[in-house]
């Protein structure tokens, strides 16, 4: 059973320039997701360079299932008003 802390860890440390927060109860995760990576992204390429990072704990079912918004750091600053 994965912690929030350890997929935030994962995404943090597979995507540049990352910050994730994320909440969960062992088996569904929710995560928000702010980088860089994203500029001119849609929002399913944004899902699979989230997934890419996850992807073997996803495979083995350690990470059952995770909802997840995925924003630039614009889009973030936006949203802080």
């Amino acid at each position: 059973m994965m912690q929030p802390q350890e997929i935030k860890q994962l995404i943090e440390n597979g995507l540049p320039d990352c910050h994730a927060q994320v909440d969960g109860d062992g088996r569904h995760f929710q995560a928000t997701v702010v980088t860089p990576a994203f500029e001119a992204k849609a929002p399913l390429a944004r899902h699979r360079l989230v997934y890419s990072v996850l992807e073997d704990h996803i495979h083995s079912d350690e990470l059952h299932a995770l909802s997840m918004r995925t924003l630039t750091p614009e889009q973030w600053q936006k949203e802080q008003g």
